[in-house]
């Protein structure tokens, strides 16, 4: 699950608006978009205020098949 599809489905469920999400976690509106819209970069800190509200926050995942460094 993507993480605009993880916030959109958590504010849903928490019956928020956007601007509600948005002043709730003491962050932009114009944030809470963003990931909606497509931006591809996005500032952790911030991501973290959002996702602290559904008592999650930002972390490393592996990604599918792939190994960190090179094996010789």
């Amino acid at each position: 699950m993507s993480l605009s599809d993880f916030v959109k489905e958590r504010r849903h469920a928490a019956k928020l608006t956007r601007p509600d999400l948005a002043a709730t976690a003491d962050v932009g509106l114009r944030f809470i978009r963003y990931p909606v819209q497509g931006k591809a970069t996005l500032r952790l800190d911030k991501g973290n205020q959002v996702l602290q509200m559904f008592g999650h926050e930002l972390g490393a995942v592996p990604m599918g098949g792939t190994k960190c460094g090179r094996e010789g």
